[in-house]
């Protein structure tokens, strides 16, 4: 994966990254993927529905909630993925994002190999820090999968040096304090933030939470080399879009990027 995202920012290109929740709307929610990709993301973000995702505030919170209610789990939404794959994949990077409690409780090398199998190149854990990232990391290289990590405002310089350097895929950086959602305005510390991540790693760093719009891609993505839009995206499929308003917006965020 960090192979293919080097090489594609390397040609120009900033990089994008959707987040949609997986399982969500029954089996609509992989022609979303579809859409997605089709419209110009360079990896998605897929994510595996917990009844407490800490870092996502009311969207994605929702939109969790309604995938478990509608019958969503872990084994569920790799099928999806592993039907996929059978196809011939996806045709860019799939990253899982769920959370420390779901990975680890079939264990994780069993949880790794799973995704991989699906056709998955990696993994977002955002509840495991860097101090505890051993057990996992091991489990997912093995698989192989890459571990993506998070790096917030907050975070030290000897701290992001570490994240930096263990991080594989790509370095997450968070633009703002707080949960996901959507904002009206880019947060300041967005571009403070990915200007130190890019002077700390030569790896690709997408920048997300609280990116919403396309000019607030476009803006953020002058210094950092492409970012994630979860909620904005999410938002759309709640409230009924499906693929074809999906799509539509990853087309505009990709224009807006280029």
């Amino acid at each position: 994966m960090e192979t293919q995202l080097r090489a594609k920012r390397d040609a120009g290109r900033k990089l994008l990254a959707p987040y949609l929740t997986g399982g969500l709307h029954g089996d609509e929610w992989l022609d979303v993927l579809r859409a997605v990709v089709d419209a110009g993301a360079d990896a998605v973000e897929v994510g595996i529905p917990f009844s407490d995702p800490v870092m996502d505030g009311p969207v994605i919170q929702q939109a969790s909630a309604r995938a478990l209610a509608e019958g969503a789990t872990p084994a569920s939404v790799l099928a999806g993925l592993a039907g996929l794959a059978r196809l011939g994949g996806a045709g860019v990077p799939l990253v899982a994002m769920t959370y420390a409690n779901v990975a680890f409780r079939p264990g994780p090398e069993r949880f790794a190999r799973a995704l991989a199998g699906a056709g998955v190149a990696g993994a977002i854990l955002p509840d495991l820090p860097v101090d505890e990232l051993d057990e996992w990391a091991a489990a997912a290289r093995a698989a192989p999968l890459e571990t993506v990590l998070l790096a917030a405002p907050t975070t030290p310089d000897d701290r992001l040096a570490t994240i930096c350097e263990r991080s594989e895929g790509w370095v997450y950086g968070v633009a703002t304090m707080g949960v996901t959602g959507e904002r009206s305005a880019l947060a300041q510390t967005a571009a403070v933030m990915a200007a130190r991540l890019k002077a700390c790693t030569d790896k690709p760093v997408l920048m997300g939470v609280g990116v919403s719009t396309p000019e607030q891609a476009a803006a953020v993505a002058t210094v950092a080399d492409g970012v994630i839009v979860g909620a904005a995206l999410v938002r759309r499929v709640l409230d009924g879009g499906g693929p074809a308003a999906a799509g539509a917006f990853v087309r505009n965020l990709r224009d807006a990027l280029m």
